[in-house]
């Protein structure tokens, strides 16, 4: 069988996303030595990602599982017991455990916290002396992400950086499996070291609330040792890395796609549209390792996915997908009508962070281009992608916030 072998470094996502568009809907890959097929058809994405003959637990769904997991530099994504990685009922319980600070009712009460947060990342970059590079994914689209979720999971201040070089690690795709596995050791003793801080001294915060419902609960109740340590794997890093991508896309669209900065001027679109484009432009996760068919699944064309092979949802590339986008589907459009895109998946396992991501980036966004109407990139400077298969951002995204540089 002919496996597209999927680069590890992000380099050239769009002739890979143009190479799975071609060899049809369902595309046999290799994912770091891990055979996989590749779904990017958003109409076929869409069934299999609502279909009960496929899961995320690959504990129970994934012959391959025990083989692989050893020396498979993405162990940590099939291996750890959260809401992420589960199926059916222990999918349902563990999602409800969390589902109750992520409702559009409680991100709304967040709606100042992100607007102080996002104001004072704004003034520190006013400060800057005029004509400095500046780059923002440093300064704005990571610090963001990782102070809101250090305040509702209630992570000290001193521990955000190292959850902050762990999660980058984690979404890395170019790392030997040692390297992993010591970065999935060094995360996971932090966590507990965090778990056993907040046993100690609970406070206000999410972190408390999930080791108090553990505790009361006790070992056959809401959530083992080990759900309660992988569910604050699963929020610290998916309520991060994710939304930096996101605020890093968006601006960069925008700044080398001035006439659609100009239509959110004049107030022809809102900041919403701005986002929504760029999340179906730009999925912040390119792929998402990993599905498995729970039975032999026989799919349009002729295609069979047999019992037990892993399916890879390719979100980048069904942003972009003719299928459903014809040849407009590279073209950023704030004015698009349909706001229809799986960037922040499908079905039950839809991402519960959504509403929160999209509110850091709606108010970073405004808060940055009213700030500074003359921002722009650093001529000549060609953005590079982040060294991952999984994430989809740049590794840096120097811009100049006057429009020119000191002389």
């Amino acid at each position: 069988m002919d496996r597209l072998v999927l680069d590890p470094t992000g380099r050239d996502r769009d002739a890979e996303s143009a190479e799975l568009f071609a060899r049809g809907a369902a595309v046999p890959v290799d994912i770091l030595g891990v055979h996989a097929w590749a779904v990017a058809d958003p109409l076929l994405l869409e069934e299999l990602l609502t279909d009960p003959r496929v899961s995320k637990d690959a504990h129970r769904h994934w012959p391959d599982f025990e083989r692989v997991v050893p020396t498979w530099p993405l162990a940590l994504w099939v291996s750890a017991r959260n809401m992420f990685s589960a199926h059916g009922d222990d999918h349902r319980r563990l999602r409800r455990l969390v589902g109750s600070a992520f409702t559009a009712r409680q991100v709304a009460t967040l709606t100042g916290q992100v607007e102080e947060l996002t104001r004072g990342l704004i003034d520190a970059l006013a400060k800057i002396p005029p004509g400095t590079v500046v780059d923002l994914r440093e300064h704005l689209a990571h610090p963001l992400p990782i102070q809101v979720i250090g305040r509702l999971l209630g992570l000290p201040a001193t521990l955000r950086e190292g959850f902050r070089h762990h999660v980058d690690r984690v979404f890395s795709t170019v790392l030997s499996p040692e390297e992993s596995a010591a970065n999935a050791a060094a995360f996971l003793a932090m966590l507990e070291e965090l778990i056993a801080a907040k046993r100690e001294h609970p406070g206000d915060d999410m972190t408390s609330l999930l080791i108090a419902a553990r505790d009361t609960e006790g070992d056959g109740g809401a959530l083992t040792e080990e759900e309660l340590r992988d569910t604050l794997l699963l929020i610290v890093s998916a309520g991060y890395e994710t939304t930096v991508n996101l605020i890093d896309n968006a601006i960069a669209l925008l700044l080398t796609h001035p006439e659609q900065l100009d239509l959110v001027r004049a107030g022809k679109v809102g900041w919403p549209d701005v986002v929504e484009e760029a999340l179906r432009r730009e999925a912040p996760v390119a792929h998402l390792p990993l599905r498995f068919a729970m039975e032999d699944i026989r799919l349009p064309g002729g295609v069979t996915i047999r019992r037990g092979e892993a399916i890879l949802p390719a979100y980048a590339a069904a942003g972009r997908h003719p299928v459903r986008y014809g040849d407009t589907g590279a073209v950023f459009d704030v004015t698009r009508p349909v706001k229809d895109h799986l960037a922040f998946g499908h079905g039950p396992h839809y991402c519960l962070g959504a509403p929160l991501a999209r509110l850091e980036a709606r108010t970073a966004l405004r808060a940055l281009f009213e700030r500074f109407p003359r921002l722009a990139l650093v001529p000549g400077v060609e953005l590079e992608p982040v060294d991952s298969l999984i994430s989809n951002g740049h590794r840096a995204l120097p811009v100049l916030l006057t429009g020119e540089a000191a002389l």
